[in-house]
């Protein structure tokens, strides 16, 4: 069982790598980071949305603006679209494609971020809430696991976290690496 282990974490060190290795990718991350911070500096608001293990890291990126990443700091507005109440209403009454989308179309405002998280980029519910994020001005940011997606048509910054792997679970492993800088980013452009 220790060459599981092993394995594992080969397959790991080895997506990072290979992460750390995309100056392009790091670029973007950078970039998108850095705006991040300076229009939540100035009152703008994040979103962030995702399915399965992708909505729990959206949940985790608000969570750590609003409460905090490493230091004590003022909150920073941000929310995931993860509502129980709410996406079962409006699956029910609409369709789950639209879950992320209305509530984007609902509380988005020009120069917001939405942080829309798919590991395959093809997650109709969350290439819609891109649609809708992008025509009321805001900006998004894709973070995915493919270089080509329909996601990244949506995208103002699109990270694609490459894995090489064979399983969804290395890309989401890079996409908590890419959320943690990205506050990190986020925090250091606010002034905080």
């Amino acid at each position: 069982m220790i060459q599981v282990v092993q394995k594992a974490l080969l397959e790991s060190h080895q997506a990072l790598e290979a992460l750390r290795a995309n100056t392009d990718v790091l670029e973007t991350l950078a970039q998108a980071g850095t705006l991040l911070g300076k229009n939540l500096a100035a009152g703008r608001k994040a979103y962030s949305c995702g399915n399965g293990g992708s909505m729990c890291d959206a949940m985790h990126f608000a969570e750590e603006l609003t409460g905090r990443f490493r230091e004590n700091r003022r909150p920073l507005a941000a929310m995931a679209i993860s509502d129980p109440s709410y996406i079962s209403c409006t699956s029910n009454d609409f369709g789950y494609e639209f879950v992320f989308s209305r509530f984007v179309e609902a509380f988005g405002e020009k120069d917001d971020f939405l942080l829309a998280i798919s590991t395959s980029g093809k997650s109709p519910n969350v290439l819609r809430a891109a649609q809708v994020a992008r025509d009321k001005g805001m900006h998004v940011i894709a973070l995915t696991g493919h270089v080509e997606c329909p996601l990244a048509q949506y995208a103002t910054f699109h990270i694609p976290a490459v894995s090489g792997a064979k399983y969804a679970d290395r890309v989401q492993e890079l996409h908590i690496k890419c959320i943690h800088i990205l506050m990190e980013l986020a925090e250091k452009a606010a002034g905080l």
